[in-house]
């Protein structure tokens, strides 16, 4: 399969639409990747500490860590390297500091894998989409749909940011202006994690949220809560 370069065509980008919408039935929603729990632990109070808290995911997380090895998937499936995937399939899931987070990449990776395979979206040998996380089946079906790489990162990222929001209308809570109002803010946070994840070396990678993965712990065992992690 040849690498998307060009600007997506109508087709490519409706397909990105589809897969980076709320509506893509694959459970998204359901993990707050500990937000949930940083509310609960008043680390994050009101719309201008969620918007620091977001920047700073984007900054130290998503654009060191799933938005490089998406990008790295793309090529890998582009390729037809397996040992690459696998790689970077096992790099990802070493990252995860808790087990509900290595739980949401694994069960967003089923649910998607199980999407693709009812829309008939498989790669030529579907047994590779086995055991694959949540980025590496992402990459595989922007692939498929003819996305170039750098929508595919862009419409990641976006996909995160909407479910984080839609996490605190819910539980801290966020009036859907103050979410607006957000999305406006970190718009260009979006395109600067992009820019700096296609920049990254391999031996740069890695995420530093040492904030998360503790209310990420707390969260497990959080009595009262609204979501998954």
């Amino acid at each position: 399969m040849i690498m998307p370069t060009e600007s997506s065509d109508d087709l490519a980008l409706l397909g990105l639409m589809q897969l980076v919408s709320p509506a893509l039935p694959i459970g998204a929603f359901a993990w707050s990747q500990g937000l949930e729990s940083a509310f609960e632990l008043g680390w994050v109070r009101g719309e201008d500490d969620l918007g620091e808290w977001l920047e700073g995911v984007l900054d130290d997380g998503l654009a060191r860590c799933e938005l490089p090895v998406l990008a790295r998937c793309m090529a890998a499936w582009a390729e037809d390297d397996v040992e690459a995937l696998a790689h970077w399939n096992g790099w990802l899931a070493a990252t995860r500091e808790t087990a509900e987070l290595a739980a949401e990449e694994a069960r967003l990776g089923a649910a998607l894998t199980r999407l693709v395979t009812s829309l008939e979206l498989t790669p030529p040998e579907p047994s590779r989409l086995t055991g694959m996380g949540y980025v590496g089946v992402f990459a595989w079906l922007a692939l498929a749909r003819g996305v170039t790489p750098r929508q595919a990162l862009l419409g990641f990222a976006w996909a995160w940011l909407e479910n984080q929001l839609a996490v605190a209308c819910k539980a801290l809570p966020l009036g859907h202006t103050a979410a607006q109002r957000l999305i406006e803010r970190l718009r260009p946070s979006l395109v600067a994690a992009t820019d700096a994840a296609l920049e990254y070396d391999d031996n740069e990678l890695g995420p530093m949220l040492p904030g998360l993965a503790l209310a990420s712990a707390q969260h497990e065992t959080q009595y009262s809560r609204l979501f998954r992690s």
